[in-house]
Formats: structure tokens, sequence, C-alpha cells
């Protein structure tokens, strides 16, 4: 009989390969820590700030609880001039405009050391597929093939995304493929806001560059940042908005990430809604 609290040696290996199969592929320490054997784990976790003394406190917390006004989606995915950006954010523009094609933006942005993510990538993930593509995607960040590529969406969310497009007749030739980050932050967890504003530039001069028709953003994290909005993906997918790059506004249609679909395989069926959507307006047919 397996002794309480102990992994035998089949349970361990089984939870290591979900581990990897959910991208955690380092360790936070060096040191293994056995956090049943602590004696006072409270001390570890995020205290409550204590309760002040004002009368109305109980209405004044409802009112800081509610979610604040959602930004228009149609709102420009940079950020409005005067707001303080970070001093990485604000050296990528300058680096990011002066950039006249795709390959010297490429390159400058290899030169680039404003986003933390590049310490630990192993390589730039720039974009594939065809510049001159009507039809531009936009994931969020990317993963460990990628990683070891130098190309986004080449793994199994990848693979799907091009099962996806070839059931509406497009070819990985037909798309232009990149994330709003260009390196893969470890254990593929998601971009912080100070590694998505760092990239934010490349990506918004990435857009103006290869001057794409429409736009589609693969999964929530893509959508939030793009659109200006907190709402979910499942709000979001499915219904063209427009967003604004460099006074031109381009069309653009929020979907579920390949990724959520290995996962979720019921939800196929509304991202071939999508799938839809999309070839309908290629076609000329949509709103």
């Amino acid at each position: 009989m397996q002794e309480p609290g102990k992994f035998s040696e089949k349970s361990a290996i089984e939870l290591l390969r979900w581990y990897q199969a959910m991208g955690v592929d380092e360790t936070i320490s060096e040191t293994p820590l056995d956090w049943s054997s602590l004696q006072d784990t409270k001390a570890l976790l995020p205290q409550p700030a204590p309760a002040t003394n004002r009368p109305d406190n109980r209405r004044t917390s409802a009112r800081s609880a509610a979610p604040p006004p959602q930004a228009p989606v149609s709102a420009p995915a940079h950020k409005p001039a005067h707001v303080n950006l970070p001093a990485a954010t604000l050296a990528a523009r300058d680096l990011a405009a002066k950039a006249s094609d795709l390959q010297g933006l490429e390159r400058t942005l290899a030169e680039f050391d404003g986003c933390a993510l590049k310490k630990t990538a192993k390589n730039l993930c720039f974009a594939r597929g065809n510049p001159q593509a009507r039809l531009m995607l936009i994931g969020e960040a990317p993963g460990r093939d990628e990683d070891l590529s130098g190309k986004p969406f080449v793994g199994r969310a990848g693979q799907l995304l091009d099962k996806m497009l070839t059931a509406i007749g497009l070819t990985p030739d037909d798309v232009y493929v990149t994330n709003v980050v260009y390196w893969r932050p470890p254990g593929n967890r998601t971009p912080t806001p100070h590694e998505v504003q760092a990239c934010q530039p490349f990506l918004e001069r990435h857009i103006e560059l290869a001057g794409p028709e429409m736009i589609v953003l693969l999964g929530g994290a893509a959508a939030k940042q793009m659109l200006a909005t907190e709402q979910g993906i499942m709000k979001l997918r499915g219904k063209w908005k427009s967003i604004e790059i460099a006074g031109k506004p381009i069309k653009t249609l929020a979907t579920l990430h390949p990724a959520f679909l290995l996962r979720n395989p019921v939800s196929k069926r509304l991202a071939w809604r999508d799938l839809l959507t999309i070839q309908a307006a290629l076609e000329g047919k949509g709103d």
C-alpha cells in the first residue's frame, strides 16, 4: 500500500508528462521544496489589507469591485501619446519608426534589448507566411517549438491552424502570421503587460509595413491587446471590429486560439463558424 502523501514512481512520471504537455519545462528553484512539511504556509501567502474604519467601507468596496467601463472595441491599438510609457516602449517606438521595410524591422527587433523575454529565449520569432497576403494572423506568444525554430505557429497549435486554413481554401502562403510578443515567455507563461508594451510599437509597425486587408486575432490575449478591451474571447469572437494603425482602419476579427482548441475540441464548432465568416469576407460576401 502506498504511503499517504508519497508518489509512486509511475505517478511521478505521469505528473511530469502532464507538466510537459502543459508547457512547464523549467523549475522555479534548483532546490525541491516539500510544501506539505511547512509548519505555517499562511505566512507565504498574500495577506489581505487591513479593513478601514470608514463608515461607508462596504459600499466603497462594492464600487471598487465593479468592472471598469469597457473601452470601445474600435479603439486604436497604440497607447495615447500623453500616457507615461516605460522607457523601453518609448525606445521601441523610435526604433520601429526608422524601419523602412519588414527586413529592416526584423533586424532592428533582433538588436532590441528592451524586452526581458529576449534574455531567456533561444530565438526571435518574427513571422512566417506571405508578407503580401490579404490576411494577417496575430497570436499571443511563441511556444517551445517556435522558440527552437525561430518561426511562429510551427508546433501542434500551428499544425492545427494550417488545417483550419486549408478547410476554407487557404494555404500557409495565403496568410501572414506573427504574435503580440516576439520571444517565448519562460515555461509558456502569459506575457506580462511590460513585455507586451515593449513589443507593441514593433507590432504596430509590422502591421503598417505588411499592410493587410484584414487581421484575425488568435485567442483572448491578442484580442484584448489589439482591441483595447477587457472582454473575454467568447464575447469578442466572431464579430468584425476595426483597429486603426498609422491612421488606417483595418477590419479585425477575434477567434479561438488553436492551442485552446487542442485542449477543448468541443469548441471547434465555434472556430468553424469564425472560419466561415473569414472566408465570406475574403470572397467579398461578408459585412
